[in-house]
């Protein structure tokens, strides 16, 4: 297995003089692109033609890493020849939420054969319930396929998400890479940083992954409530307060929402993944050393315990944590190395959703959190 890794800029182009020789039928080139590559394709030009029988994906993001850099304006790609192990990526388009859970199931059944054990889902960020997402997927595959990934992201904008398919930017639309092999090696990791305040809550009307009541009060006028002046840049503001939601008051098993949108008519807030009516939630706000350490603690988990040189390795943090760490984004990154190794290549992006297994459930969606793939062959 071979990897490398390089990035093309604004105004520089590619930080290589030529692509490395690694075209063949099982090479997965991952792309992320800050979003006005959407209409500047010269770059996925390029990769296609160096690359004629490679798998190329990717998606929009809010936010590029490369190694310890975190880049706007930029895409940043991994190239990975497998040699002993399988790919095979399938895009479904969707138009609606409430065909994310069958878009999941259909995912499923194309990618469950023999041997596989990684799913990688690059998903649209905004016409997707990702929860659902996940849940139709892991209904058709066995319990032992390791789901991650993310949702695309848009900067702070929040208006237009895509993914890259066969080499090409397109909307609404989910890309899922399934790779076999038995010698396929995938190690994961997922941690959060955030401190939870005010009351416990009782979620009293919901409806998938939009939130309409808490405790029997509009759930839009409560929140507007503990925002004060932030409300006014509302939805992007609310990256910044996130929601933990749980089965059981106080549980320790809990998954952070974040906000997509909001209607004022309704008076209601829609959020990236399921709020499920009877469920509990509580606000949470910023701890910067908390932040980093949680993307240590990632970095820590998926570190693999048999150190392999080549290995391919994902991060993907939440747009939240960005905008909360500002300067000081790039400790979590350095923080994320630090456990996985200085030497390793690492490349990913800030997302609107993070996919991943955690170590209280099976895989789930996450907001506000850092995760870390790892992909080697024994």
């Amino acid at each position: 297995m071979q990897v490398k890794t390089f990035h093309y800029k604004k105004g520089t182009g590619w930080s290589l003089n030529d692509f490395p020789e690694m075209n063949s039928s099982n090479t997965l080139i991952l792309a992320f692109c800050a979003p006005e590559y959407f209409n500047n394709t010269k770059p996925f030009d390029e990769l296609r033609k160096a690359y004629p029988t490679s798998q190329i994906a990717g998606c929009s993001t809010a936010g590029e890493i490369y190694n310890e850099e975190i880049n706007d304006h930029s895409i940043s790609v991994a190239i990975t020849k497998f040699e002993k192990s399988t790919i095979q990526v399938i895009t479904e388009h969707i138009e609606n939420p409430l065909q994310s859970e069958e878009i999941g199931i259909k995912l499923g059944i194309k990618l469950n054969k023999d041997n596989l054990k990684s799913v990688i889902i690059l998903s649209d960020g905004l016409t997707v319930n990702g929860s659902s997402l996940v849940e139709g997927l892991k209904s058709t595959l066995k319990s032992s396929v390791i789901i991650t990934g993310g949702l695309a992201g848009d900067g702070s904008q929040f208006k237009n998400t895509w993914v890259v398919a066969e080499g090409k930017p397109i909307t609404k639309s989910i890309t899922a890479i399934g790779i076999y092999g038995e010698h396929l090696e995938v190690n994961y990791g997922s941690k959060g940083g955030w401190d939870i305040f005010g009351p416990e809550r009782l979620i009293t009307r919901s409806e998938g992954n939009v939130l309409y009541e808490i405790d029997g009060e509009p759930a839009l006028e409560m929140y507007k409530k503990y925002l004060g002046e932030k409300a006014k840049e509302l939805p992007s503001s609310g990256l910044l307060f996130p929601l933990a939601i749980r089965e059981k008051p106080l549980s320790s098993n809990q998954v952070v929402r974040t906000i997509l949108a909001i209607d004022e008519n309704k008076q209601s807030l829609t959020f990236a993944g399921d709020i499920p009516q009877g469920w509990y939630a509580q606000l949470m706000k910023a701890n910067f050393d908390r932040l980093i350490e949680g993307a240590s603690i990632a970095g820590q988990l998926a570190a693999s315990q048999i150190q392999v040189p080549n290995s391919l390795n994902l991060a993907i943090s939440c747009v939240g944590r960005r905008l909360v760490l500002g300067e000081r984004s790039e400790e979590e990154i350095e923080a994320t190395l630090d456990s996985i190794g200085r030497d390793s290549p690492l490349v990913g992006f800030y997302s609107y959703g993070e996919i991943s297994p955690s170590g209280l459930q099976s895989c789930d969606l996450h907001n506000q959190t850092m995760t870390l793939t790892s992909i080697s062959e024994r």
